[in-house]
Formats: C-alpha cells, structure tokens, sequence
C-alpha cells in the first residue's frame, strides 16, 4: 500500500459485478462485488441507517484475498424507492442479507459492519449464526434508548450536546420553541412531510449535526449551503429520514436484544474496533459487547473519534481484515 494520505487503505478498484435486487414490497437493492470472485466473501454493512455505500468502502479489503461485497439498504443510496420507510424494519434488513447471500452463492461470509452497520451486523449474525465466518465491528451502536437520548442530546447531561454545543444549538434551534422537548417527533414529522421545502432543510440540518459529532476533529462546512446539489438532498434526506424512523422504533428490537441473544455467536471470532473519542457512538456499548464475548478481540485507537476514515480508525479497519486472512 502506498505512503500518503490514501494510507493505509488499499487502491482505487472497481466492481466486477452489479444488480438491483427485488426483495419486495417495490423495494430493489443495489449490490456489487469487487475484488477476487474465488476469494473469501465478505459483506460490507453501511452505517446509518440510511447513509448507503461509497466506493472507498471497497479499499478496506485486500482484493487479492476477499470477495467485497457491498450493497445499499432500503431507501439508501442506489437502491429504489428513494428514502423509503415502508417495510423498512431491521427484520426486513436482516432477511435482505440472506436474500442477498442465496443469489449471490454464498455460503458464509464475513460480516463487515460500522455504527448502525454494527447493530445490523449483530442482529444478522445472530439470527444466522452459521452463515457467517466472523465479524469486523465499528464504532458499537446496540440501540439502546439512552444511547438514542445521547444522539439527540435528550440525556440530563446534554448528550453529544456536551461536548459539540454550537452543533446540538443549530440542530435543537432549527426546531420551534414549543416542539423542542421532543426533538425526534418534531424531526420526524418534517423530515416524512412530502414537501421538499419542509424535509430538505430538516435533513440538511440533522446531518450537519451529525457529521459535526463524527470526528475527533471536525471538518469545516461553512460555506457549503449555497453549493448543495440535489445528490447533496437526496442523500441527506435518506439518512436523517431513515434514521429517525429507526430512533422513533427503537431500532424495531426489544430492548437490550442484541447483548442477549449474543450467546448465537458467541463461539465466533470477531474484532471490536472503537475510537475512544467517538461522541455519536460512545464507548460503553463497545466496552459491554467486547465484555460479553469472549472470542472477540477489542482495539480502543486512541486518538479518534467515530468516522471509518479518521486516520487511526481506517488503519484499525484494514489491520483487522488483514488478521481476519487466517478464516475461511
């Protein structure tokens, strides 16, 4: 791999393969494969919900050794309706994946998965323990309703709010005065209006927040408001709606799921990578899962936040699919 900026992630590659993927419902899925078609399946679980696939995604993985595949979930990136909520629950996510799996041939395959990619990788594994090789883990979300108040700064000590105040501010702000003690309600009930003068700026303003809390240092985005483009609205609806529609359900899992059905895969290797400063995702759901399972390796990079792309965090990631080599 080369020295740079690009380190440690590996070069630039293009899919061998692509599909749109009927799983009912009017929904279809994008998919894609890249890398070595004999090699060792991994799939790729995007964060969010709703945030879909980026062709940097593919640079985690050593294309000699591993089949990358990566596909959009409902509502998300390519695949069709665009920020769908209709059928959109974690069940019908997780019996995508199986979907997904039987037509591509498949028989296991590692599970590769960051933020909401990591709850979904959890509640996949377990309903299907014997699909799968292993997991490579990111930044820890189990779905919890405090970890849902921490997000939206509901929590007594402001949440994520704590610490990126003029961020929480304009997010809680946006929202009228006699809306704000119910955030979640007041956003979703913009982001699903079917006006875009009323669910674009709510999108708009739900991301920059996030995005604000990702990263141990945060990038800049003044001056971008004027240069959003339609691709900028669209994805950013999909995310924030999505996303709110998962909070408002509680993830459309009973409470504390995901810890205890964890027995299912507890006999499976895993790696927990987790920045220690990673404000959207905390630390502490990290530390309980890597607690609770035995077989799993669990690397706090000390200098990050919760973006896959922080310098320690992407050379965490490709550390781990280099070690992850010696399963099959």
């Amino acid at each position: 791999m080369r020295s740079g900026d690009d380190q440690p992630l590996f070069p630039p590659l293009e899919p061998y393969a692509s599909g749109m993927l009927d799983v009912g419902g009017g929904h279809r899925l994008y998919w894609e494969e890249s890398g070595n078609a004999k090699g060792v399946p991994l799939i790729f679980l995007h964060g969010g919900p709703g945030a879909g696939t980026a062709p940097a995604y593919r640079r985690f993985f050593d294309p000699a050794h591993y089949r990358i595949i990566l596909f959009d979930q409902r509502g998300s990136g390519r695949s069709t309706p665009e920020a769908a909520l209709n059928d959109n629950t974690t069940a019908h996510l997780v019996a995508d994946i199986e979907t997904l799996r039987a037509h591509l041939g498949v028989s296991r395959w590692v599970v590769f998965g960051g933020s909401w990619g990591a709850t979904l990788a959890l509640a996949y594994g377990e309903a299907h323990p014997d699909h799968c090789i292993g997991f490579i883990l990111r930044g820890v979300f189990l779905f919890s309703a405090p970890e849902v108040a921490w997000f939206l700064g509901n929590t007594e000590d402001g949440g994520m709010g704590r610490f990126f105040p003029e961020a929480h501010r304009a997010f809680a702000e946006f929202i009228p005065p006699a809306e704000r003690g119910d955030l979640l309600a007041a956003y979703y009930k913009r982001l699903t209006d079917p006006a875009p003068s009323v669910h674009r700026p709510a999108a708009a303003v739900w991301c920059t927040y996030e995005n604000a809390c990702s990263r141990l240092i945060p990038t800049s985005t003044r001056g971008r408001g004027d240069q959003r483009s339609d691709a900028y609205y669209n994805g950013a609806l999909a995310m924030a709606r999505i996303e709110a529609h998962y909070m408002l359900h509680n993830g459309f899992m009973r409470p504390g799921q995901l810890l205890e059905d964890l027995p299912a895969i507890a006999d499976h290797p895993a790696v927990i990578v987790q920045g220690r400063y990673d404000m959207v995702c905390p630390i502490l759901s990290a530390d309980r899962l890597a607690r609770a399972w035995p077989r799993a390796q669990y690397r706090v990079v000390a200098d990050a936040g919760h973006s896959s792309m922080e310098p320690g965090i992407r050379a965490a990631l490709v550390r781990a699919t280099e070690d992850f080599k010696i399963y099959r």
